[in-house]
């Protein structure tokens, strides 16, 4: 064996120890939820009407013609006491969104509600500006906030405002739920995706005592926590885990309530999701480059200072990703190629913590959601994929971070897709953008082909499910982002 082949060798395993350890924090995670499973918050007191605070309701609004008025007519069927009740829409469009949401908001306030329709041309800020905006000329005590894919119940606040008759607490976190989750692949794998989020991440973090976030919407702030905690600012893509941090480090705690649920639309086309999670991901690296320093030097527990490391930094795995989705093929050549078949056997444990446990992490997390949950775990392999098929995408967000390299907040398009029966807009004026990068996904989909036949070739059996995984993710996600940006475009210009 040469000095380059050992030299490379050690490198792959480097990578699969840093992807084992960000993949082993799945397994502490559902360990911790089921630790704590029971410790539900609290019930809050009753509280009668004429101690309930003002609240006002904020809908951050950019270029939303499809949703805005579904969203409009959800928040204002709210029940609250009309009097202690007020909603901004934050209308920051540039398209005809503006004229539809004013007429919604004129109709509504002809019924009697506080409404008012705030549009800014200057887009300072982006949604964080919005909502710096608004909190400025507004009466509540308490600031909820919907997206505009977000339908929220008529209850909402009735279950989530009594919880600040204790006066620490600062924030209030409902759970997204998904109204189109059985829409395609995509949407059942992205509901899957966000139901571990939520429902094990969350819940976990929350009744443990450790840090975890506002989700950006379907929450309900206390007034003073945001004020005190430096409000809303725009120096990251995520303000609203930025103002999480900010708020918890200032010694307000949250509530997450695992049972209320909020519906929201998630994306139904690739390269609109890979523009969220391109946001999300490199945000979150810019918020830990921002506040890890001082919650390290912090004198909170250890536990918190740990989780909140793994959670901000956890985005850097798909730059091992990446470079594990190249090594991976000439680590296995090296090694059939010396005849050394049963070393193979020392990637097990690495692929166990890496890969394995993002399958029982997600299991877990859909029998906990209920419902068909069994039905459901025919889509794990294709989590799995998808997982893969983000590393190029979500590497370049968190490369772009961590050198500092800006970019404006690319919200994502919402298309009002509600169910399997439910169709595309015939003049579509919203798509992902082109992302150029599902040319190197394309690329590595076909160079894990070119892996799977060498496996069959020579009989590698333990390693082709995982060459399978990696092939499919990359031409999943690739060739979906070509397809739908090319159909997309075309029929943009065939209705302009």
């Amino acid at each position: 064996m040469t000095p380059v082949e050992i030299i490379f060798l050690i490198a792959y395993f480097a990578t699969l120890a840093g992807l084992s350890f960000y993949g082993a924090h799945r397994y502490h995670t559902a360990w911790l939820y089921y630790r704590h499973k029971r410790n539900r918050p609290a019930p809050p007191p009753q509280v009668d009407g004429e101690s309930l605070p003002h609240v006002t309701i904020q809908l951050p609004v950019f270029n939303e013609r499809y949703v805005v008025r579904r969203l409009i007519d959800h928040v204002c069927r709210i029940r609250y006491p009309q009097h202690l009740l007020e909603i901004q829409v934050l209308d920051d469009s540039t398209d005809d969104t503006v004229e539809i949401s004013r007429a919604a908001v004129d109709e509504w306030r002809a019924r009697g509600v506080d409404i008012v329709h705030i549009h800014r041309t200057d887009r300072t800020g982006f949604k964080a500006g919005a909502l710096q905006a608004g909190m400025l000329v507004s009466k509540g005590e308490c600031i909820a906030v919907f997206d505009a894919d977000f339908t929220p119940p008529p209850d909402f606040l009735e279950q989530t405002v009594p919880y600040f008759r204790d006066p620490g607490i600062g924030m209030v976190q409902a759970r997204w739920d998904h109204i189109n989750r059985d829409y395609s692949l995509l949407t059942q794998c992205q509901s899957i995706l966000l139901d571990g989020h939520f429902i094990l991440e969350h819940t976990a973090r929350n009744r443990s005592g450790r840090f975890f976030n506002f989700n950006g919407t379907a929450g309900i702030w206390r007034r003073t926590c945001i004020e005190e905690a430096g409000g809303w600012q725009h120096d990251t893509l995520t303000e609203d885990l930025d103002l999480s941090y900010r708020a918890q480090l200032a010694g307000w705690r949250f509530v997450f309530l695992q049972d209320v649920l909020s519906p929201a639309e998630v994306p139904v086309e690739m390269n609109a999701f890979k523009t969220q999670q391109h946001r999300w991901a490199k945000g979150s690296i810019q918020v830990a480059l921002k506040l890890l320093p001082r919650i390290l030097k912090s004198d909170l527990p250890f536990k918190v200072k740990m989780e909140a490391f793994i959670h901000l930094t956890n985005n850097i795995a798909y730059v091992l990703m990446i470079l594990l989705s190249f090594m991976l093929p000439f680590s296995l050549h090296v090694r059939v190629d010396h005849g050394w078949y049963q070393a193979l056997l020392l990637d097990l444990p690495f692929f166990m913590g890496a890969t394995v446990s993002v399958c029982t992490f997600y299991l877990a997390s859909q029998r906990e959601a209920g419902g068909s949950w069994a039905q459901r775990i025919f889509f794990l392999p294709f989590v799995l994929a998808l997982g893969i098929g983000l590393a190029v995408n979500n590497a370049k967000a968190t490369l772009e971070a961590l050198f500092g390299q800006e970019s404006p907040f690319v919200r994502t398009p919402k298309l009002a897709v509600e169910g399997k029966a439910s169709k595309l807009p015939s003049n579509k004026k919203y798509r992902g953008g082109s992302n150029l990068l599902a040319y190197i996904e394309i690329f590595l989909g076909v160079y894990y082909t070119g892996t799977v036949i060498y496996c069959l070739a020579h009989g590698v059996w333990l390693a082709l499910p995982f060459m399978l995984l990696f092939q499919f993710g990359f031409l999943y996600t690739g060739l979906m982002s070509r397809f739908q940006w090319s159909f997309t475009r075309r029929s943009s210009e065939a209705t302009t």
